[in-house]
């Protein structure tokens, strides 16, 4: 990616260290993608994507002053490492209302063809116990799978009982496809704001600047472009 405009203090740029992350490219073949290593990179409100609402699954304040918007494949083990990566984010940053963290979906079934009901099995999970069910059964599930399309459907609705979940609505809210399009349009909304690939998260401070992260970015990078924002 390019840096069109250096609107952002330098920090950003040169923060991105070893960042390990699988990109994928519908003109390469699968199994052999290729491990790409992408420093954050500084936006100047070139980035195309849906606005950051109450219908997104958001984590912490939601007005707070960067908000972390993660396009994420649950059967991705670059966003399994990631999702603890944010975890320890929102421990530091979250409590104080600085950071917010937006999951949203991009399962990417060339890779991942389970990704997708398990993507439409975290919104059943936030239909029948809110926000903190969402989030609690997002953990589990990152938690147990092995990644790499791994993780035996059968173990939807024992994370759903686990999390304290009603099972039989939940297999009923999973088998009627209804959050299908959802998941969809969280997926073309990825492709719309650049993602090539997961995990793909943009940060948004307060002033509408955009820092694209391309990755499993370490913590020590991540906290580095954060705390370059939060100074804006």
């Amino acid at each position: 990616m390019i840096l069109e405009k250096l609107s952002v203090p330098i920090a950003i740029v040169i923060a991105g260290g070893l960042i390990g992350g699988a990109l994928y490219y519908s003109n390469i073949k699968i199994g052999s993608q290729p491990i790409k290593t992408t420093a954050p990179q500084a936006e100047n409100g070139t980035i195309s994507m849906r606005p950051v609402s109450a219908d997104d699954h958001i984590l912490g304040n939601p007005n707070a002053d960067v908000i972390i918007v993660e396009y994420s494949d649950t059967e991705c083990p670059f966003c399994k490492q990631f999702h603890n990566t944010l975890e320890r984010v929102m421990n530091e940053y979250g409590k104080d209302g600085k950071v917010a963290w937006v999951y949203r979906h991009f399962p990417i079934a060339e890779l991942h063809s389970k990704a997708r009901k398990e993507s439409e099995a975290l919104e059943c999970a936030n239909e029948l116990g809110g926000p903190g069910k969402f989030w609690e059964y997002t953990n589990m599930l990152f938690d147990i799978t092995p990644s790499n399309n791994n993780l035996d459907p059968a173990q939807l609705p024992i994370i759903a009982k686990n999390v304290g979940l009603d099972v039989k609505a939940f297999n009923t809210c999973l088998s009627s496809g209804k959050y299908a399009a959802k998941v969809e349009a969280d997926y073309q909304d990825a492709v719309k704001a650049g993602g090539q690939g997961t995990p793909n998260s943009i940060l948004i401070s307060k002033d509408g600047t955009k820092v694209t992260v391309q990755g499993a970015q370490p913590y020590e990078s991540l906290k580095a472009t954060i705390d370059a924002l939060l100074q804006k």
